[in-house]
């Protein structure tokens, strides 16, 4: 279900890696959640760095809304870059094993089987 990765690069450049892969696959960045950074903010203690893209082609999101709008709940996708025990990370859960989950429909399985291979396409780019 999980697609996850280690890199060399410092937290920070594999973050400015994906953003730029995110990109140059045709997709948009909606946001970036810096975790980490929120939740220290709140008085939490929490060691790690966590930066969740929410990334999104609209194309691909229309066809998906079109079909079952009940489907906005798991849009956009999300990518993260994370660091765990000193290791830098890049991962998401897997589109078309989670829509899987929530719809039979044969032709939103394949719209999202063919965005899963893109935002695979794009960890494996900035990795």
């Amino acid at each position: 279900m999980y697609y996850i990765v280690e890199t060399t690069k410092s937290f920070q450049q594999a973050a400015d890696d994906l953003d730029a892969a995110v990109k140059r696959h045709g997709f948009g960045v909606l946001h970036i959640h810096d975790l980490g950074t929120t939740l220290r903010s709140k008085g939490i203690t929490f060691d790690e760095q966590c930066k969740i893209f929410e990334v999104c082609n609209p194309g691909q999101a229309a066809k998906v809304l079109s079909a079952d709008m009940r489907l906005n709940m798991a849009l956009p996708c999300r990518i993260s870059v994370f660091t765990d025990k000193g290791k830098t990370l890049m991962g998401l859960i897997k589109p078309a094993q989670m829509l899987s989950a929530l719809s039979q429909d044969a032709s939103l399985l394949q719209t999202a089987a063919e965005v899963e291979e893109k935002t695979i396409q794009m960890i494996d780019d900035a990795r």
